[in-house]
């Protein structure tokens, strides 16, 4: 098979998958059976690409024309081909926790639920493989609506006023401000295809530049930079599959990954080095970073503590991108890799939490690793990661953040950088301790402990083994870094 046959087979298995769910709606086992099937298939097609994108190649194909210039147009660079591998991957084990969630707590619409599922990684898949400006903005846009219905699904009077929120907040930035630097960029450069070295490069003033990128950042509402953030924390509304979704898999994924691909091919990293119209977004993507964390530490509500902890991390791939240097390009395309697999593994954890125990707060998670060793070892696993403690995934991306602050001479990075991780400390280890070393408080340790411990097994699996890829990816570091060091 040509890549260009599987580039867009890509983009076709999760839209057929999605018809074929639908289809067998009545059948639980079999609709269940489509969804891991189309999630391996889809991994499968994507991981195909590697060996030739990793060796330097770029396979691309054209579906057609809107007018001259302006195409509907794929090609996979080193980055998409890290966020089509994240996003497709982890598709696989959120499929698996979403069987047992689900079915666990008695969800309805599953059938919606695993369609619109399968609808949002043909779009993410999209935005990974987009070869312009318009593609992206296409994908982009369908990504948000596909994941609304996932945010509204409980259809409650919380949950359609989050769906609001986000869809609000989503699609007026993008086409408020997105849209216009787009088509800005199309008057200026008289293309959008990305291209290495920037498209903007030498054909616009400093003043226009520093314009254009604050469009862009504030026009990508998903990369959740403050203060267009508020969607984020009232998408937890959603069930847990979903919030992993938005916080690992997909949603946020795409916002920062666009950020980063807008920085590298249209705007281009030493293009703007030294631009001081450009100055402003390290402090931004700092304040949004410490701001965050200070909301999570504050926050009792896990699902609310690990939003905002995902909005700070978020902008770390904000800010080593904002630092302009070859190892903090690296580290921000790996920090979307080992965000996603911390993350994941930290909603897993919370979703089977609230399965199996009904408990969705932080001050009530006394002893309740003593009743479910496994998830909290995996939960653990995932906090030591967005701390970035070896030998866990996070330590690889901010070794190179940090790498890139300490090169570029960038000190008010690192001071946030190091203040970051001292709040991550101080937000997760303290679940963490009451979690193994606490009793629980309620009186109810011996009656708790003859009690079905952990959430159903396929949940179980799942956190288990984002955990395990969550640790692994220390050690095999070097296939993502393949892709990361092509775009120095």
């Amino acid at each position: 098979m040509t890549p260009e046959a599987t580039i867009l087979l890509a983009l076709v298995v999760p839209l057929a998958g999605a018809g074929l769910i639908a289809a067998a709606h009545s059948l639980p086992n079999l609709r269940e059976a489509i969804t891991l099937l189309t999630a391996g298939l889809l991994f499968l097609l994507v991981a195909s690409l590697f060996p030739e994108v990793a060796a330097g190649g770029r396979p691309a194909v054209t579906l057609f024309e809107v007018m001259p210039g302006l195409a509907l147009k794929f090609e996979v660079e080193p980055l998409g081909m890290l966020f089509g591998l994240v996003a497709s991957g982890l598709w696989i084990v959120n499929s698996l926790y979403s069987i047992g969630y689900m079915r666990g707590n008695n969800e309805a619409h599953q059938t919606r639920f695993y369609v619109c599922f399968a609808g949002a990684l043909a779009s993410a898949v999209g935005i990974a493989f987009s070869g312009n400006l318009l593609t992206l903005f296409l994908f982009y846009e369908a990504l948000t609506l596909i994941t609304y219905p996932l945010v509204t699904h409980h259809g409650t009077p919380e949950a359609v006023r989050a769906g609001r929120v986000y869809l609000g907040l989503l699609v007026g930035t993008s086409i408020a401000f997105l849209l216009v630097a787009i088509i800005w960029t199309w008057h200026i450069a008289g293309s959008i295809d990305f291209t290495a070295g920037g498209i903007l490069r030498g054909k616009a003033s400093n003043a226009v530049i520093g314009v254009l990128l604050a469009l862009y950042v504030f026009g990508i509402g998903k990369a959740a930079v403050m203060p267009v953030h508020r969607w984020l924390p009232a998408a937890m509304v959603a069930p847990t599959p979903v919030s992993a979704l938005l916080h690992a898999v997909a949603v946020v994924k795409a916002g920062v990954f666009s950020v980063l691909k807008i920085v590298i091919y249209v705007f281009g990293v030493d293009a703007i080095a030294g631009v001081k119209s450009v100055d402003w977004l390290p402090f931004i993507s700092g304040f949004t970073i410490i701001a965050a964390s200070v909301v999570a530490l504050r926050s009792d509500n896990l699902k609310r503590r690990l939003a905002y902890s995902t909005v700070s991390q978020l902008s770390y791939v904000v800010l080593a991108a904002a630092l302009l240097t070859p190892l903090s390009i690296v580290g921000a395309a790996l920090h979307i890799a080992t965000h996603a697999l911390g993350k994941i593994t930290l909603f897993f954890a919370a979703g089977a939490i609230y399965t199996a125990a009904h408990k969705t707060e932080v001050s009530q998670l006394d002893g309740i690793g003593r009743r479910m060793p496994w998830t909290m070892a995996a939960f653990t696993i995932g906090a030591l990661s967005l701390i970035g403690i070896p030998p866990a995934a996070g330590f690889v991306s901010k070794w190179f953040i940090i790498s890139g602050a300490l090169a570029g001479g960038h000190y008010l990075a690192l001071a946030v950088l190091i203040a970051s991780t001292l709040f991550n400390a101080a937000y997760f280890l303290p679940i963490v301790h009451a979690a193994f070393f606490r009793a629980p408080d309620d009186g109810r340790e011996n009656h708790e402990r003859h009690e079905h411990g952990e959430a159903p097994w396929p949940m179980v699996v799942a956190l288990t083994v984002t955990a395990a890829m969550t640790v692994a990816f220390f050690f095999l570091a070097d296939l993502p870094l393949k892709l990361g060091e092509q775009l120095r």
